[in-house]
């Protein structure tokens, strides 16, 4: 950030009073511009053991495979933008079941959100973002083509459970930065 988007003066980077934490500061008018991790919401489309996936036409990553997800928006509660997310990639309409994994992606600012999903049919397409979409069988999941970690992370405990028969929550953070003093060291 260069420039404040209240007032278009420059902006510096300090530690305001109170606060722990270097700030993006408006020169002029002194808004705090603060910045949060972004969420990204998506499923897990099962329909009679198969597993909804989509190979990317976007970057990052474009032609590796995920299952839909992508950023939330305002105004939607977390299942309505994991269900619009597989509307849009996917053309699928889903019935969004439990949490399955929370994903903390700390060198991308981002916290992945995955739940369960049914499909009450196996109806799909091809959406803007997606270059093909399929069901897929667990043994068929192409573990050496998915997208991210947090993919692979959130389909290993999808089986797991599946295996188990029980719909846990799971949790775990990927940073592939170098140890560093917190701050303002990824700007």
């Amino acid at each position: 950030m260069k420039f404040c988007s209240a007032c278009a003066q420059p902006v510096e980077v300090r530690i305001p009073e109170g606060d722990a934490l270097p700030r993006y500061i408006c020169t002029g008018c002194s808004t705090i511009h603060y910045e949060n991790p972004k969420l990204i919401l998506g499923c897990v489309p099962e329909y009679d053991g198969q597993l909804l996936l989509c190979r990317r036409a976007i970057e990052p990553r474009r032609g590796f495979w995920t299952f839909p997800a992508g950023f939330m928006e305002n105004g939607e509660t977390l299942q309505q933008a994991a269900a619009r997310e597989c509307w849009e990639e996917a053309l699928a309409r889903v019935d969004i079941g439990s949490l399955l994994a929370v994903v903390h992606v700390l060198h991308a600012q981002q916290v992945h959100i995955n739940f369960r999903a049914r499909l009450a049919e196996p109806v799909f397409g091809v959406g803007i973002e997606s270059l093909e979409t399929a069901l897929v069988a667990p043994a068929d999941i192409p573990w050496g083509e998915l997208a991210f970690p947090s993919v692979e992370f959130t389909l290993r405990r999808w089986l797991a459970d599946r295996e188990l028969g029980v719909e846990d929550h799971h949790y775990t953070t990927f940073d592939r930065r170098p140890a560093r003093a917190a701050g303002m060291a990824n700007y």
